[in-house]
């Protein structure tokens, strides 16, 4: 599909223009759903839970990798949560909603959510080993654990954090504004790729204080999860999927499929 079919494309779906405070509404729904159909969420949030703590088990000498493994997760999240959505759908429509559903969502009639998926995937493994190379440069000493990056990387008399920080987000933010809405109405239509990131793009420029706000609220849920040993990445990867669902719902005006 050309760049113009593909615009046009977007076009046909209305985006809407919603509170800034709207984000609060769409936990409250994804609460829930991972309330009315646990399973398949928590099954999700355990095994993404369990890649971390692997993670950490092979690399705990290595923080300066981890630093970047466990950013670099919030910009792949999304594809990983795409079996939620398919279940948050279903619960929409009175329809069955169990692990089976979920699963049954990485099996698409095409390959639209898997290139989006290798897309994410290949930027967060860029921004792992700008992350690692950025830090293994520029830090002084060697940083291999948590004390070390706080000491050498948050603490240390360098703008090296400041830095790392302010790379983090200008990777990120494109990735966001292009992903915001783009799995779901992935899985929901059938649009194209580069029509489905335009879409969210187009979003993120009508409510740009509603998806920064969106933003924190991922960024700070995920990195409680995180803090609790990754136990609480459990719950709070599928409340954040579902709630993203909802979240595609609200904003785009013509969403339930025709």
């Amino acid at each position: 599909m050309t760049d113009g079919a593909a615009l046009l494309q977007s076009r046909r779906h209305a985006v809407r223009d919603v509170e800034w405070t709207q984000p609060l509404h769409w936990l409250a729904l994804g609460w829930r759903d991972l309330m009315r159909r646990p399973l398949p969420g928590l099954a999700h949030g355990a095994a993404l839970a369990l890649f971390g703590a692997v993670l950490l088990a092979l690399a705990h000498d290595r923080f300066w990798f981890l630093a970047g493994a466990f950013s670099g997760f919030l910009l792949v999240a999304p594809v990983l949560a795409t079996g939620l959505y398919a279940v948050s759908r279903a619960l929409e429509r009175g329809e069955p909603a169990s692990l089976g559903t979920a699963l049954k969502a990485w099996l698409p009639r095409d390959h639209r959510l898997v290139a989006f998926g290798v897309l994410l995937s290949l930027a967060g493994t860029g921004w792992v080993l700008t992350s690692a190379a950025l830090i293994t440069a520029h830090a002084e000493p060697a940083v291999r654990s948590p004390l070390d990056f706080v000491r050498h990387v948050v603490l240390g008399p360098t703008l090296l954090f400041e830095a790392w920080l302010v790379l983090g987000a200008v990777l990120a933010a494109p990735l966001f504004a292009s992903s915001v809405v783009a799995l779901p109405l992935l899985l929901d239509r059938d649009d194209s790729v580069l029509a489905a990131v335009l879409t969210s793009w187009r979003v993120v420029l009508a409510n740009p204080a509603t998806m920064a706000f969106w933003a924190a609220l991922i960024i700070a849920i995920t990195a409680l999860g995180m803090a609790t040993l990754l136990i609480g990445l459990v719950v709070a990867v599928p409340w954040l999927a579902h709630a993203s669902w909802h979240a595609y719902r609200e904003l785009i005006a013509d969403a339930p499929p025709a």
